[in-house]
């Protein structure tokens, strides 16, 4: 993949051209009275500072201008709700790296990645759901503890995720254990219990770490398919084998959707993959690939720290042997992959191979 502030820098182009689409930025959540006949105040896309439209809720307003661009309809609502998200925005300082309290972007996202997941019940018989939470003390603690162990064994990847990253929500309930959603693209979403001890011993700031990892890499990859298309175009009658990966206008929870309904595109290829019971897309599977070769490199880094331990030995092989099946099947559908894709595919094979 290229550079994680070159794919920053394309998604923002993108998010400006939707911005100029509209003619307008900088609109007053009411706007001109209907039928008065005076202009809407004019502010070119230019005037928004990269910092106010790296906020994922920036990010979803646009998203939203898009579709009722797409959808032919009226841009008069959506740029009036879009120029009061990116006025709030801007008066809020500037966006860093961190834990992000409940809001209604992330909500709505936890919302649309329960619709892309089959509908389970508990043991009571109620559903099963999930749910956006506020950050204790302790937990904010571990979740410095897992930047620091980061930052000492893999210094490149926490640079990334300062660049890629600006809200980590923190999850609670049974059904989601974590999930990036292009709509909100800056979020990640980690499960609390990612920041406590697994059974098998595994210390929680190590897991936190690896689901930093894990949901950093898939806000990298929908960033990096921004500017380059790791799979061909999506299915058609002539060639059912090739499946699209995410579009600018969002993929929630790895659906292969770009409208961001949670449903997969129309005629898709699904495949098994190591980390979903239910069959995915092939943009999935990709993703899937490289979370998982990514998440061996940071379990090797550990290693070489001295990190060591049975139950870190054991997450190490499961995650090898989980890439290793990722990459055998994405190998047998390399055909619907780019140039680009194919080569991720070679770098991701080298690490479940063991290959330096």
């Amino acid at each position: 993949m290229s550079g994680a502030v070159e794919d920053r820098r394309a998604v923002l182009e993108r998010m400006r051209a939707v911005l100029d689409r509209l003619g307008h930025t900088g609109f007053t959540e009411s706007g001109p009275p209907a039928g008065s006949g005076e202009p809407w105040p004019a502010l070119t896309a230019a005037a928004v500072s990269d910092d106010v439209l790296r906020r994922p809720a920036a990010v979803e307003a646009v998203h939203m201008a898009q579709r009722a661009l797409r959808s032919d309809l009226s841009a008069r609502e959506p740029r009036a709700a879009l120029a009061a998200v990116l006025d709030r925005l801007a008066g809020e300082g500037p966006s860093a790296f961190g834990p992000a309290p409940p809001q209604d972007h992330l909500r709505r996202s936890v919302s649309r990645a329960l619709r892309s997941i089959p509908a389970r019940r508990g043991v009571d018989g109620s559903p099963v759901t999930a749910g956006v939470v506020a950050w204790d003390a302790d937990q904010r603690q571990v979740l410095v503890r897992a930047v620091g162990l980061l930052t000492e064994a893999w210094p490149e990847m926490t640079g990334e995720l300062t660049e890629t990253v600006t809200e980590v929500a923190l999850l609670d309930g049974d059904a989601i254990d974590g999930f990036t959603d292009f709509t909100v693209h800056g979020a990640v979403l980690v499960h609390r219990n990612r920041l406590t001890a697994s059974a098998s011993g595994l210390p929680g700031p190590v897991r936190c770490a690896e689901a930093l990892v894990h949901e950093g890499t898939h806000n990298r990859c929908n960033a990096a398919a921004v500017a380059g298309p790791f799979l061909l175009p999506e299915p058609t009658e002539d060639h059912p084998d090739r499946a699209g990966g995410p579009g600018p206008a969002g993929d929630p929870a790895g659906t292969g959707d770009p409208g961001g309904s949670g449903r997969p595109a129309p005629g898709a290829l699904l495949v098994d993959t190591p980390l979903r019971a239910d069959p995915r897309p092939l943009s999935g599977l990709l993703q899937q690939t490289v979370v998982l070769a990514r998440s061996v490199l940071l379990y090797r880094r550990l290693a070489a720290l001295g990190t060591v331990g049975r139950a870190v030995a054991a997450r190490e092989a499961r995650l090898v042997a989980s890439a290793r099946q990722a990459v055998d099947t994405l190998t047998a559908h390399s055909g619907a992959l780019t140039d680009g894709g194919r080569a991720l595919l070679g770098e991701c094979a080298a690490v479940a191979q063991g290959r330096p």
